[in-house]
């Protein structure tokens, strides 16, 4: 079933992904694979993941750096439209697609490829994230999801890998499916597949329990220019190093665990667990800083167009017409977004305090109740009769 002749592979290094190497050479025809891992600050030793995609038979086994990129370019960009799928979720995995998927396609330029492949199963929204942002980047580019087709089970696709010498697991050593990056883990399966069961606290790695976070507050301030968090209590920070200093310290108050029922674009609802210290401080700050320094019709208007922003990264249309039009609304909104903010951690509770901004709109000499007032109130009279006047007319002609 020959479809490409060289093909290009997101790899992880994982059983299904180290088994589309072979089965697209023996079952499909693939002339020559090569595989391609981002490194997304995932915390592993990538060296290994290397050299098994080379020992399953990959022509070239690429690993790529992108750690500084996936936060400047992708998790800001979600900061600063206050990303929150579902209102809860910080797209810690959904914002990796677009950035492998575009590097996926450059090498896949570079190296003359006519396909990518990925080892997406049907179930899941990453597949749909692969393969649409691959489409838009370069429509001619073929689309190989070997998972997607094969149809085998866990233990068939073990024994297919060991007869082209790919090693079985030695065990598994988790139930759970964990994804994780710089911005956070996301964790299913195993016990969290029953949503009535509280989650086991084996499964957490970036977030303390409440019972072991310190007893003491702990305050931290986060400044930000047009949008973008650039220091912490004062010190600029570079972007990759701002996320690991965030997740380390708010998780060590137990802040960042996300459990919900969230609706797959698929179709499926599905428990998901979250770990995102960072972001979802960064996101709440922001937000809050926004109240700051944005007129009233501007916030409440970036509400719905945050929501539609967040649909189409969770749902794989990254690089598309609508997104890109809503980017360009995003920045100008970010153009006086500037200051700190200030914030408690305590016991899983990250608490805004106080916040401040050379752009600041709130006028204390209008918003005091003090000798210093200078609202006038004689206006108010007249305001509240134009105001009222259509409710008025309304009640004077109804029965």
């Amino acid at each position: 079933m020959g479809r490409a002749k060289k093909v290009v592979l997101a790899y992880s290094g994982g059983v299904d992904t180290s088994v589309c190497i072979p089965y697209l050479k023996q079952e499909w025809g693939v002339e020559e694979v090569i595989t391609l891992a981002a490194d997304l600050g995932q915390g592993d030793e990538l060296e290994p993941v290397r050299e098994k995609a080379l020992k399953s038979g990959a022509s070239e086994s690429l690993v790529v750096d992108v750690k500084d990129s996936f936060v400047k370019d992708y998790a800001f960009a979600a900061i600063q439209a206050n990303a929150l799928y579902e209102n809860r979720y910080p797209l810690g995995t959904a914002l990796a697609r677009p950035l492998i998927a575009k590097i996926l396609v450059e090498v896949a330029e570079k190296y003359g490829a006519d396909a990518i492949a990925h080892g997406c199963t049907g179930k899941g929204n990453d597949q749909v994230r692969f393969d649409v942002s691959c489409t838009a980047l370069n429509p001619n580019l073929k689309i190989l999801a070997p998972a997607r087709e094969w149809g085998m089970s866990r233990e068939e696709t073990i024994a297919y890998g060991e007869k082209f010498g790919i090693p079985a697991p030695v065990k598994k050593s988790s139930p759970y499916s964990i994804d994780k990056n710089l911005l956070g883990r996301s964790i299913e399966a195993g016990v969290l597949e029953d949503p009535k069961f509280e989650p086991p606290e084996e499964i957490y790695e970036m977030t303390k329990a409440i019972v072991d976070t310190p007893n003491e507050p702990e305050y931290l301030e986060i400044g930000f220019t047009r949008g973008i968090p650039t220091t912490i209590n004062g010190t600029p920070k570079a972007p990759v190093q701002l996320i690991q200093e965030l997740n380390q310290i708010v998780g060590s108050h137990g802040i960042g665990r996300i459990d919900m029922i969230e609706n797959r674009l698929v179709g499926i609802k599905s428990r998901e667990i979250y770990e995102s210290p960072a972001m979802v401080v960064l996101i709440n700050a922001h937000r809050d800083l926004e109240s700051l320094t944005l007129t009233a019709d501007v916030s409440q208007y970036k509400r719905g167009i945050e929501e539609t922003y967040t649909k189409l990264v969770y749902n794989g249309l990254w690089y598309s017409p609508l997104k890109a039009a809503l980017d360009a609304f995003v920045q100008k909104t970010q153009e006086r977004v500037s200051g700190v903010v200030r914030i408690k951690l305590f016991k899983g509770n990250a608490t805004i305090v106080g916040r401040w901004s050379d752009n600041s709109l709130y006028t204390p000499d209008l918003a005091t109740y003090g000798a210093e007032d200078q609202f006038d109130h004689k206006a108010a009279e007249g305001f509240i009769y134009v105001w009222g006047l259509p409710t008025r007319i309304w009640a004077q002609t109804g029965k």
